[in-house]
């Protein structure tokens, strides 16, 4: 079992448009509501990939009764922790040359009663996992230590950790050691506090955030891939150029199937090199969509490693 972590879910509305200008007027041409999240866009990933995965994401007021209405169609389990507050919506636009504007809320507090019975789940749904992935931002007011106890329980338990998030619960985080963090490279300048734009600042930078404590780290570059420290090796997994038409989305399924090729006994290269076909692929559809096993497959063919 696979187990993911949303703790600030989302009702995602993506509005498709024929341009994206300033000062003149563009034409709507599909809009659509889905649910939202890192941890539900990983989940979804490694279902379709035929693995075992479970959803934990809380839901709160109109908007959460939405989100659970959507889940209960994702054909995977999905626990929902209720929560006083309301669910956000997020606001994606993006134009059919793959520009992409995307509005997040920041989302609405979790008292401590809220935080301490999530927890209790979680720790429920350990018992049956061999992964946790602790997916996206934490609403605010939630401790940025939320997620370094996560992963301190997990590691008791012997379940291995993957940490997708920002700010300060990425520093904790990764201070608690996790399996792997998964950072972009916008999320790695702000934790490092400095711009990364050459090759040699990428291969510094997996280097650094595992001195901080991650047993490996994979920095997610977009389009030129991901470079990433693991063992005593950093390595970088280049996909061919593509044109993308939405990249929001592509780093949580590179995240999900580089999970998903670690529990199917892949070596980490390898898993890399998937994770990379499957959030390149993945760009390469329209709105926040995400690719096939299949089409990942095919991608996979074309993604070179270099040491």
């Amino acid at each position: 079992m696979i187990l993911t972590l949303t703790i600030n879910p989302a009702i995602d509305r993506v509005v498709t448009a024929d341009r994206l200008v300033f000062d003149d007027r563009a034409y709507i041409q599909s809009s659509r509501e889905a649910a939202g999240g890192r941890g539900i866009h990983s989940a979804s990933v490694i279902h379709a990939f035929g693995g075992k995965t479970r959803a934990i994401v809380t839901a709160g007021g109109a908007a959460g009764a939405k989100l659970e209405q959507f889940l209960s169609q994702a054909g995977f389990p999905v626990d929902i922790a209720r929560v006083a507050g309301e669910t956000r919506t997020n606001l994606t636009i993006t134009d059919r040359n793959g520009l992409t504007v995307k509005l997040n809320e920041p989302g609405l507090p979790m008292d401590r009663t809220e935080l301490m019975r999530l927890e209790r789940l979680i720790r429920a749904r350990l018992k049956g996992a061999e992964w946790l992935m602790l997916c996206g931002s934490v609403p605010p007011g939630v401790p940025s230590s939320y997620y370094a106890r996560l992963i301190s329980i997990a590691r008791e338990r012997k379940v291995q950790t993957l940490l997708d998030t920002d700010g300060d619960a990425l520093r904790e985080g990764i201070e608690a050691g996790p399996t792997v963090v998964r950072p972009n490279q916008q999320e790695a300048e702000r934790l490092l506090d400095m711009a990364l734009i050459t090759r040699r600042h990428f291969l510094d930078a997996v280097a650094r955030i595992r001195k901080m404590g991650a047993e490996s780290v994979i920095l997610s570059l977009g389009s030129r891939g991901a470079v990433a420290a693991f063992e005593k090796k950093i390595i970088e997994a280049l996909p061919p150029r593509v044109d993308a038409l939405c990249p929001i989305g592509a780093g949580d399924a590179m995240g999900a199937a580089f999970v998903w090729a670690r529990r199917e006994g892949r070596s980490f290269e390898d898993s890399l090199r998937l994770g990379v076909a499957a959030g390149t692929a993945s760009a390469m559809l329209p709105g926040i969509s995400f690719a096939s096993a299949e089409a990942t497959g095919e991608m996979y063919k074309q993604v070179e490693l270099r040491a």
